[in-house]
């Protein structure tokens, strides 16, 4: 049985590092004993003389297997190590032991030179488009056997929504209870858990897309998840409208001067330019004062009845970003103002 002699697990996310670090190293092993065949460390450790772990790390590397047909060595948050250490695993990596897989969990980014050097990458970031969510629930399933129908993946996608660290122990548990056995929704919704969080992008590209209904429904799902409370959406709102504020009228031409003008990413820089543009000093003005307002309402300006203790939701909250959301949509229809 052939196998890499290393194998990278990267993601930014350190739960879906770990969980999918499980598999990697229970496929590298591929059935022989851990006791005998694995090794496993973690930078933050230190031995018992006070060394970093990597000594005890490259001993591992360097040693022959005994009573095994390979030695498997992990290394957990190897995003820790510093620039030396790097150095030395790099060396063994481009030659490695016989019989030895090396196995790396790095949380951070693919530009990690360990990453780059490594024979086999496990990337386990996943995209912001429902699609992408989509594909990773079905993915996983299908990584533990799980069959779900289409209707049901979509489902599992909404629910955990930004929170996608959630969807590797839920097909494991479904695994244990079902195994492969056909699921619908009514199978998997008494474990689908609360709702997960929403990134922000989804409410302001809802608004930049003058969809008020999708507006709302994001807005709603983002205080349903509890993951962002009322002034926390007025907050990223506010934040939104104000940089595109500095940039109407700054002269701005590029995403390259808008991003440093604004200390962000030319990417998110471009589309707020290009909102900028298009609504204009006096709708980015009624924007800001929409969202003052709101931010008053939310701080006892206004009061739509106490929280419902069955729901545990706040009818003035809701109603105000509601309404809020609808109206900033609603601002973004059509073209600039002359």
């Amino acid at each position: 049985m052939s196998f890499a002699a290393t194998t990278v697990v990267v993601g930014s996310d350190a739960t879906m590092v770990y969980d999918a670090l499980h598999n990697v190293v229970a496929a590298a092993l591929g059935g022989l004993d851990p006791s005998f065949a694995l090794q496993d460390f973690t930078v933050k450790d230190v031995t018992h003389a006070g060394e970093s772990v990597l000594s005890a790390v490259m001993e591992a590397l360097n040693t022959p297997p005994f009573l095994v047909a390979r030695r498997v060595v992990v290394v957990r948050d190897a995003q820790g190590l510093v620039s030396d250490e790097v150095t030395t695993l790099l060396q063994w990596m481009q030659r490695p032991a016989p019989d030895v897989a090396l196995v790396l969990a790095v949380v951070g980014s693919k530009a990690n030179k360990l990453v780059k050097a490594a024979d086999e990458v496990v990337e386990v970031n996943v995209g912001t488009r429902p699609r992408d969510r989509v594909a990773f629930v079905n993915d996983k399933m299908t990584e533990y056997r799980v069959q779900l129908d289409a209707g049901s993946a979509a489902k599992v996608a909404e629910r955990v929504g930004d929170d996608v660290a959630r969807v590797d122990s839920l097909a494991r548990l479904l695994a244990s209870i079902y195994g492969s056995a056909p699921l619908n929704l009514a199978h998997i919704e008494p474990y689908l858990g609360d709702a997960g969080a929403v990134p922000e992008w989804d409410l302001t590209d809802a608004i930049e897309g003058a969809n008020a209904t999708t507006a709302i429904t994001v807005a709603r799902r983002m205080l349903d998840s509890k993951a962002r409370a009322g002034v926390q959406i007025i907050y990223l709102l506010q934040r939104y409208y104000l940089r595109m504020a500095r940039l109407e009228g700054s002269e701005v031409g590029s995403a390259e001067e808008a991003a440093q003008l604004l200390a962000m990413n030319p990417f998110g820089a471009k589309k707020l330019l290009a909102m900028a543009n298009r609504l204009g000093a006096e709708r980015i003005a009624d924007a800001i004062h929409l969202i003052a307002q709101a931010d008053v309402d939310l701080k006892g300006g206004v009061s739509y009845g106490g929280k419902n203790l069955n729901t545990d939701q706040d009818p003035t909250e809701l109603t105000v970003i509601e309404v809020l959301v609808a109206r900033l949509a609603r601002l973004s229809a059509g073209t600039r103002r002359s």
